[in-house]
């Protein structure tokens, strides 16, 4: 009788447990999932931009670069700049640092723009192993050089990894449809939530059977549906692909050019501290979601063209006194910069519905490597006419 009495009273707890919308341990355990996968993606995004950044920080060395018998370094041991065009008023190089941007930037847009035709049907594990094999290529083949040529060959090996990486990632995402959201939010605060969260927790971040868990992924998407999906990134495209022109113009078109004679960096010196501004407010503003999220991406755009027409006239009349404003503004373009490439994804994120969201993802992405290649081709004709002027 007694085990009967029981029984009754041990069925109506776990009735209880199942109708429970929020049970404390399964919520905390998925928490501790969801960080771990924000972790995950956060290491995966800074290792993968990592060759691609080196190669444009080093874009001034790796162009002057001329080996010697004495001289075993990329980097030109005399300290006093010397000027190769000495009828410019410009230290400039005989190539502008926009033939590295293109060779670090051509082979991640032909495989952006193949991308969301089949690479979808190749397993995400080999990707990332042939991600991770460019990469380290890309650094020996520069590292051992002994021309220009061999150097600008790692560039390229390095634009395939942080390329086939980019979009690799980027449509990983869509498997975590809570990831984004856990960047600007505490946690899931409606059953819907709850639900994505516990899938998202049992799903591993590299896994070759995860399009088989992605709902609607037995029905691949037609052209009809991709060109619809397509027209409604635009407005978020557009934006994107003027920003990164605009940024990466400065960087590789006007950076060599914004040279300081009365400072006691040299020119080289002066470059890398100019990328390296650069990257710390990208850094901080793609690490920045969470706390300020932006909607209307446009203004991103609308203030980095503004960035760049300021740096143009400056190179052209040298009004600016002193590099730490120079600094300050690089810093400041960074965060545009940043601040729009997250924005943008968290943004399509959300608004993509879950069998649309890996092909829009791996489509927007093509945006910012429009936008720099674009910069590249024409920052190179903009380098040979400044360089000719006395």
């Amino acid at each position: 009788m007694g085990g009967c009495a029981g029984s009754p009273r041990r069925l109506s707890d776990s009735e209880g447990e199942e109708t429970d919308p929020a049970p404390r341990p399964p919520l905390q355990d998925s928490q501790g999932a969801h960080w771990k996968n924000a972790v995950g993606f956060w290491l995966l995004g800074l290792c993968n931009n990592f060759s691609y950044v080196v190669m444009l920080s080093a874009a001034h060395d790796i162009l002057s670069h001329q080996r010697t018998a004495g001289n075993q370094s990329h980097v030109d041991p005399d300290p006093t700049p010397t000027s190769h065009n000495s009828s410019s008023r410009f230290d400039c190089n005989p190539v502008s640092t926009a033939a590295v941007l293109l060779a670090d930037i051509l082979p991640t847009l032909i495989i952006k723009l193949l991308a969301p035709l089949g690479l979808h049907l190749l397993p995400y594990s080999p990707r990332v192993l042939t991600s991770g094999i460019c990469a380290a290529g890309s650094f020996l083949l520069v590292a051992f050089s002994h021309s220009v040529m061999i150097s600008l060959c790692g560039v390229v090996l390095a634009s395939i990894s942080s390329g086939l990486g980019e979009v690799t990632f980027l449509s990983l995402t869509a498997f975590y449809p809570s990831y984004f959201l856990l960047l600007t939010s505490p946690g899931p605060q409606d059953p819907r939530g709850e639900e994505d969260s516990d899938t998202a927790a049992r799903q591993p971040l590299i896994n070759n059977e995860a399009s088989e868990s992605k709902p609607g992924s037995g029905s691949p998407l037609s052209l009809q549906e991709r060109w619809t999906v397509f027209k409604g990134l635009l407005h978020y495209i557009v934006p994107l692909v003027l920003v990164y022109f605009a940024e990466y113009f400065i960087n590789q078109g006007l950076f060599e050019l914004l040279f300081f004679r009365n400072t006691f960096l040299t020119h080289a010196e002066q470059y890398r501290w100019y990328q390296m501004l650069y990257q710390a407010g990208v850094f901080a503003s793609r690490s920045s979601l969470r706390c300020c999220p932006i909607r209307h991406t446009w203004v991103l755009a609308l203030l980095q063209c503004l960035n760049l027409a300021f740096l143009l006239v400056d190179v052209w009349l040298s009004f600016l006194p002193s590099i730490y404003l120079i600094f300050l503004i690089i810093v400041f373009e960074g965060l545009l910069g940043g601040a729009a490439y997250v924005n943008t994804f968290h943004n399509i994120a959300l608004e993509t519905s879950d069998e649309h969201r890996e092909f829009a993802m791996a489509t927007a992405c093509i945006s910012d490597t429009l936008g720099i290649s674009l910069s590249g081709l024409l920052a190179l004709p903009l380098h040979d006419f400044l360089c000719q002027l006395t």
